[in-house]
């Protein structure tokens, strides 16, 4: 009976231990705080080329650059925050930016408060979603502030021209098959666009990559994915049989959008700091040549295709 108590106190113990770690703050920073500690912590998807990756331990990608301009913009020394994605990007935002995740710890420290990016790279800059409401009238991203565009991207096919002598239409794929990363807005778009024609044709695989990968052993004749995953993987293959298709998507509704960031909405101050070393970049033509030395096209966001030549 004695053992038992004692074994029903330890997990009290246990229990009360456990819910004191998940009430512990998460760490947000303001301006002052980022410039104080010497460093900022960029947010960046995990396993994303080429956008962010690590590679032999060091971080890489054009969010990478682009973070690294944004603390030397700053005086700041640049630190990776990895995002593993999660069902969506309001969970995204939530575990990342203004909230934390309850499962997540401080590695050297675990009973320190719980860190989150200063600012998350890859974020829509889009009016509509970032007002978006809920059932109650809520809106869904209220403790989140999202801008700063700094580029436009768009889908995009490249296709074996041993096999396709031009991809002029999407109609090609009725007779030729195509590679796209599974459930992915491509995926939805060929297996049920012109009442499903394109759905015999369609192969599935976990990522573009994988599907690109799929295309130079001759599975598919074609892949379809976000214009830099296409520029990246054709700039790393350097074979001259894989090409840009110039074709659009009818029926697809938003073919293009532009990317921004996003941070805590009482970090504004922070916000206005970081949009101001980006748009230098852009309007310096800084952010072009980052993007040209990942080997990738540069599109500039609507904000700036006025205004900048």
């Amino acid at each position: 009976m004695w053992s038992n108590s004692l074994h029903r106190c330890a997990l009290s113990a246990a229990g009360l231990l456990w819910v004191w770690l998940l009430a512990l703050p998460v760490q947000a920073r303001y301006y002052d705080d980022v410039i104080a500690s010497g460093y900022i912590r960029i947010g960046l998807y995990r396993d994303f080329p080429p956008y962010s990756w690590l590679q032999d331990g060091e971080p890489r990608g054009i969010d990478v650059e682009i973070g690294k301009r944004i603390a030397e913009g700053l005086g700041v020394r640049f630190e990776p925050h990895w995002i593993t994605p999660d069902e969506n990007l309001d969970d995204d935002l939530r575990n990342n930016v203004w909230k934390g995740h309850y499962l997540d710890k401080n590695e050297d420290q675990p009973l320190a408060p719980k860190q989150l990016a200063d600012v998350m790279m890859r974020v829509p800059y889009d009016r509509e979603y970032a007002f978006k409401r809920d059932s109650t009238g809520e809106i869904v991203n209220e403790q989140v502030v999202m801008f700063g565009a700094y580029q436009r991207e768009r889908w995009q096919v490249a296709y074996n021209s041993e096999r396709i002598d031009s991809v002029s239409t999407v109609a090609v794929f009725q007779y030729h098959p195509i590679g796209v990363e599974i459930d992915s807005l491509p995926d939805f778009y060929l297996t049920s666009a012109f009442q499903g024609r394109m759905r015999d044709k369609t192969r599935h695989y976990a990522n573009v990559r994988e599907a690109f990968a799929a295309m130079q052993r001759g599975e598919v004749d074609a892949v379809m994915g976000m214009r830099a995953e296409i520029d990246w993987l054709l700039d790393e293959a350097k074979d001259p049989r894989f090409r840009r298709g110039e074709n659009g998507f009818p029926m697809m509704g938003r073919q293009t959008w532009d990317l921004g960031m996003a941070i805590k909405h009482s970090h504004r101050q922070l916000g206005y700091a970081v949009e101001e070393v980006v748009d230098g970049l852009i309007r310096g033509g800084g952010m072009g040549q980052l993007y040209a030395a990942q080997g990738l096209g540069y599109e500039l966001p609507g904000l700036y295709q006025d205004v900048v030549q």
